[in-house]
């Protein structure tokens, strides 16, 4: 029976001679085409019911409930005339992919259908494509848009509340590049005491607001601060000024180049001096994110509230000297990799790791570090948790596993045999979920994450009933 696939004449190129490229095509050929594009087919009569249905009974079984129903009762009312207009004989609404929803006990299946008719017209092929998988993965990259919107707006928020601070403090404060000395950012009081109008100094070498013959000890002062942390102040004199000022600087990273935060000491104003430290402790103790600086070894040396409530600890100081690598990491395995890309880059953003608490306990978190140059280097780890982030997203497709209290209540329904049989396929399910969901659907990878083969971890997604998740590595 010839196939008239509906289309517009000016859509699509046929090939030059069909009928010879298509001569000797047996049924079966003709199935295997219909099946490479989509996931089921519909066979539907002229009154509109579905007389027929060939699916892949692992992802779609579903569908055999619709048999001897009329196509329009299986779908939802917003998706009414689109199957009226697909089985219009005379119209033309089969020429192109439209989506329907199918209503389900878990909500509702999204499919793409294509109508295709033989020559004489005495019934409809309804090929149709599954579109949750689709829809899952839009709906994971709009959670995670949303999530970044909202960081960028708390950044471009802290940005503000960072500048305005700098520009009000009341002593003379500028930012440079510590290989070139160019003047990155200065704040007001620096500019009333060069003199200059705001914004001016920017972009200049700082060498230029200072005495010629001061240049040779600012210059050492700078590279000993630089390499050291700490050296004590130099005392310059300013280009077209009497007198001399204080020039103390503190070297920080930022995108792997190294600066300097030099105050500027004019003998008017209060320079912090080694008390602000205990700002910057009281700082990092009160910051809602967790913080932990350690040693080379990654022995704990310092630990704000905020890690003793993640790690569920009862006081920071029972985490001091203790290693990192007992509550942050895989196996030891993260921290190692961690370590490795801040002696490469000095900085790492939003490395994905879990932390582990004294009970058991796993909570997924991302991980943004420096490395401290010291003679022996020091590693600072903000640890902020994601897991309200990742439980806002939506889940895999698929019946969800039965919980640990539901498995309980068969204790004296069942024998104990059949229901640890059910807690370690309950256990290996949700496994193979979880590490499915941290290499974000690749089959290859997550087989390699539970030590297992690829055909292994087929197999068990089938008997789970997670065959319908698409691997990246998922064979064809």
């Amino acid at each position: 029976m010839p196939m008239n696939i509906l289309k517009p004449a000016d859509h699509r190129i046929p090939f030059g001679d069909a009928d010879a490229l298509f001569d000797g095509f047996s049924k079966d050929d003709i199935i295997e085409l219909a099946y490479a594009s989509g996931d089921f087919m519909l066979a539907i009569d002229a009154s509109g019911t579905i007389i027929d249905a060939a699916v892949n009974a692992a992802d779609h079984s579903f569908v055999y409930q619709w048999v001897g129903q009329k196509w329009v009762d299986t779908v939802g009312p917003d998706s009414l005339p689109k199957i009226e207009q697909m089985l219009d004989r005379d119209g033309d609404a089969g020429l192109e992919w439209r989506q329907v929803n199918h209503p389900d006990k878990d909500g509702e299946v999204p499919v793409r259908y294509k109508v295709i008719r033989p020559a004489n017209k005495t019934f409809t092929l309804a090929i149709g494509r599954d579109l949750r998988t689709i829809a899952t993965l839009q709906q994971r990259l709009l959670k995670t848009q949303q999530s970044m919107e909202r960081d960028y707006l708390n950044l471009r928020q802290t940005e503000t509340r960072y500048r305005l601070l700098f520009d009000n403090i009341s002593y003379p404060v500028l930012i440079t590049a510590a290989e070139s000395r160019l003047i990155q950012q200065a704040n007001r009081a620096c500019h009333s005491l060069m003199g200059a109008a705001p914004g001016s100094l920017d972009r200049k070498d700082i060498l230029d607001l200072i005495s010629d013959a001061d240049h040779d000890a600012l210059i050492a002062y700078f590279g000993a601060a630089s390499v050291s942390g700490a050296a004590e102040p130099v005392t310059v004199r300013l280009l077209d000024r009497t007198g001399t000022v204080k020039i103390s600087a503190s070297p920080f990273r930022q995108s792997g180049k190294q600066y300097l935060l030099i105050n500027i000491d004019d003998g008017t104003h209060d320079i912090p001096g080694k008390s602000s430290d205990q700002y910057v402790l009281d700082a990092v103790e009160q910051m809602p994110d967790a913080f932990v600086l350690t040693d080379e070894k990654q022995d704990i040396i310092v630990a704000n509230k905020a890690f003793a409530e993640l790690v569920q600890t009862a006081s920071v100081e029972q985490l001091l000297g203790q290693s990192l690598n007992r509550y942050v990491g895989r196996q030891e395995i993260d921290l190692g990799l961690l370590k490795k890309q801040l002696k490469d880059h000095q900085t790492v953003r939003n490395f994905s790791s879990v932390v582990n608490d004294l009970s058991g306990g796993e909570e997924p978190v991302e991980i943004s570090a420096t490395m401290l140059e010291r003679d022996k280097p020091l590693y600072g780890y903000s640890i902020r948790s994601v897991g309200r982030r990742e439980r806002d997203l939506p889940h895999a497709i698929g019946d969800g596993p039965r919980s640990v209290d539901q498995l309980t209540e068969l204790v004296g329904r069942k024998p104990l045999k059949d229901i640890v049989r059910e807690s370690t396929d309950l256990i290996e399910r949700m496994c193979i979920e979880a590490a499915l969901i941290h290499t974000s659907d690749n089959r290859a990878s997550a087989a390699e994450i539970l030590g297992l083969s690829r055909q292994s971890l087929y197999s068990k997604l089938h008997r789970h009933g997670l065959g319908n998740l698409t691997g990246k590595d998922a064979p064809h």
